[in-house]
């Protein structure tokens, strides 16, 4: 794409279509989020965003809000390159052909096999004038859609582990008392961070010590994330909470070959979906488990420890972006826990270091934000 023809109004433009991408968060896994808009220089004549899975797109909600305006003369800009194969819908590209504009300014790329620069070949082929966005907007259309980036190139979910923790790093007292670390605005946001994943995680140390239910308990909740609970013994309760609501929300827990058969069966038969995950360690059993929520449709995947399973994704290379609070109290205790767990690394040169870090206050905490990885 050239990037050369991009102009201060296409700028400003696209900056609005990845602005109003996010209205799409969590109503469009495993597809991506989108926008779209459509002006003549510096006047909009329609915008649209991809509102739920299996809806129409992003370039023909804006099209549509043109109404009949003649798009000849207009320009369309999308935060991700348009799609070309029948999938949920029909291609965008035969709704830009037939909409007739003749010029589109895309700012990120579709890393999927069936799209890849596909689209934008066809419509270039039809004599449609292509742009691509500069660096800085095409990072941040990117990061609109670090998931579904990832998942396709990997077939695994992204990973965001969030944990609270107190000034001295502690996320329970010495007698694994861990309620509550974080203020209530902050356990808010981790429920709509919930909202906006497709599953949540836990160990089965969590799932025994608190017996959560890990859904969203937030107003505007789309849909319930899947509940997934690492265990590798099969040894969660038929009687608790997360068992007792599968037929609400689905429920998947993750063992070893190792678990009793009439562990599992049990589970099988309250309504659990029982995954057996290979490998000879931990961190080789979490990517097999990725590997099958991946090719079940999960995109991004909320991870909430404990530390133990926490570090075993961490040894897993498994971990794309952390979000830490950090409450105004200390625990002290030399056997308090830690938030990772694991096998860590031996040297300070080994450590993961993260691409970008941000603070922000929430109530009385602050909220570290890492990433480790881009897509």
């Amino acid at each position: 794409m050239d990037t050369l023809a991009c102009t201060e109004i296409d700028r400003a433009h696209l900056a609005r279509a990845i602005e109003i991408a996010g209205n799409g968060l969590g109503r469009t896994n495993p597809n991506p989020i989108v926008g779209a808009v459509i002006a003549t220089d510096e006047q909009v004549l329609g915008e649209g965003w991809h509102e739920d899975l299996g809806g129409p797109h992003a370039e023909v909600n804006a099209i549509r809000a043109c109404g009949d305006v003649d798009l000849s003369h207009a320009t369309l800009y999308v935060s991700l390159e348009p799609c070309c194969h029948h999938g949920l819908t029909p291609p965008c590209t035969e709704a830009i052909l037939a909409s007739g504009i003749r010029r589109i300014v895309v700012a990120s790329d579709d890393p999927t096999d069936k799209a890849s620069g596909r689209g934008l070949g066809i419509l270039r082929d039809e004599g449609v004038e292509v742009v691509g966005a500069d660096e800085e907007t095409a990072r941040r259309a990117r990061l609109l859609n670090q998931a579904f980036r990832k998942h396709a190139r990997t077939s695994r979910p992204w990973v965001l582990f969030k944990s609270a923790m107190t000034l001295d790093g502690k996320v329970a007292t010495r007698a694994g008392d861990s309620q509550w670390i974080s203020g209530e605005l902050s356990r808010e946001r981790a429920h709509r961070w919930r909202a906006s994943v497709d599953a949540v995680a836990i160990g089965i140390g969590t799932a025994l010590t608190d017996d959560p239910q890990l859904t969203a308990r937030v107003e505007g909740v789309h849909r319930q994330p899947r509940r997934v609970v690492f265990d590798s013994l099969a040894r969660l309760p038929i009687t608790s909470r997360l068992v007792r609501a599968t037929s609400e929300v689905p429920l998947i827990v993750v063992v070893s070959r190792a678990a009793p058969r009439s562990e599992t069966d049990a589970l099988i038969g309250a309504g659990a979906e029982v995954v057996v995950a290979s490998g000879e360690n931990e961190p080789a059993r979490v990517r097999s488990a990725l590997d099958h929520l991946g090719a079940s449709g999960v995109a991004a995947m909320l991870l909430e420890g404990g530390p133990h399973l926490a570090g075993a994704f961490l040894d897993a290379g498994e971990i794309d972006e952390v979000r830490l609070f950090l409450a105004p109290m200390l625990l002290g205790g030399a056997s308090a826990r830690d938030p990772l767990e694991g096998e860590g690394v031996a040297r300070i040169s080994e450590a993961i270091k993260a691409l970008t870090l941000d603070c922000e206050r929430v109530g009385d905490d602050l909220l570290i934000s890492a990433r480790l990885r881009e897509w």
